[in-house]
């Protein structure tokens, strides 16, 4: 396995960095050059793309194949997608996620670049061309919050998730994908402050402790959840499944039916009950 020692993820972070920041001007420029009305096609799944998306796409892959040509690619926007090895680490990438966002014109779009290794996300990247900011994070390094104008990228500044408050619960909710079943388990939840956000920024504001906690009991798909799940555990956070489990990554569906995500370790059912 190519080695993965503090110094080597450092390095890779900065690299990603710069790569991310690229991908956020060329869906800047899409945006432009098509005066806001950004073409939309339909994929086979229902959920939309743009030009954008493949721009971001295209200098990610490229970017990513340059800099570390050993290490496997898994993007939303490719037409198949293999099963990555339990030995190998690999690249999940969302070229622009909040797609739905993007189109109606709202600041809340991102690009995403996770690195797992070990079935585990190690290190993320998140930028938000709209906002100038970018998120990283790596495991057991901590994490933190840059901004950035054009190319040019400004000195980081640390970022941990808070301890909340006795009696509040702030709660992130989807914009686009709020289901059923989230809505009811949001129902049983005492003390809660709701805040609507769109894209994986909600795994960003828990990092930076804004927020305590973002459930999503819908599926999604693993470079959906990679890089905000590794800046938020960076960061003191955690992300599980509803039972309080690890998250599956690198199944053959490269699926992930539900998670719970939470500003610091996941609280038990009677820890939750207690605050009511």
């Amino acid at each position: 396995m190519p080695s993965l020692d503090p110094a080597a993820l450092a390095d890779l972070a900065t690299e990603l960095t710069t790569l991310s920041v690229t991908a956020a001007d060329a869906i800047r420029r899409v945006k432009e050059q098509s005066g806001g009305n950004v073409s939309v096609r339909i994929k086979a799944d229902s959920s939309p793309v743009t030009a954008a998306d493949e721009a971001a796409e295209g200098i990610i892959r490229h970017g990513l194949t340059r800099l570390r040509p050993a290490w496997p690619v898994i993007s939303e926007e490719q037409t198949e997608h293999a099963t990555p090895s339990g030995h190998t680490p690999y690249f999940l990438v969302d070229p622009l996620d909040g797609t739905r966002e993007f189109i109606a014109g709202r600041d809340e779009y991102t690009v995403n670049i996770g690195f797992v290794a070990g079935r585990a996300p190690v290190l993320g990247i998140i930028a938000a061309p709209a906002l100038g900011l970018i998120w990283r994070g790596i495991a057991g390094r901590g994490a933190e919050r840059l901004e950035f104008a054009g190319r040019k990228i400004l000195q980081p500044t640390p970022i941990r998730t808070r301890i909340p408050p006795a009696g509040e619960l702030r709660v992130l909710i989807s914009r686009s994908h709020l289901d059923g079943r989230t809505r009811a388990y949001l129902d049983s939840l005492p003390h809660t402050q709701r805040m609507v956000c769109g894209s994986s920024i909600k795994f960003c504001r828990l990092a930076e402790g804004a927020a305590d906690h973002y459930p999503r009991l819908a599926p999604t798909r693993d470079w959906d959840v990679a890089a905000g799940h590794a800046i938020l555990s960076a960061a003191g956070g955690s992300v599980v499944d509803p039972d309080g489990a690890p998250l599956a990554y690198g199944t053959p569906e490269l699926r992930i039916p539900a998670f719970l995500a939470w500003g610091g370790a996941a609280p038990t059912e009677r820890q939750l009950r207690s605050a009511s």
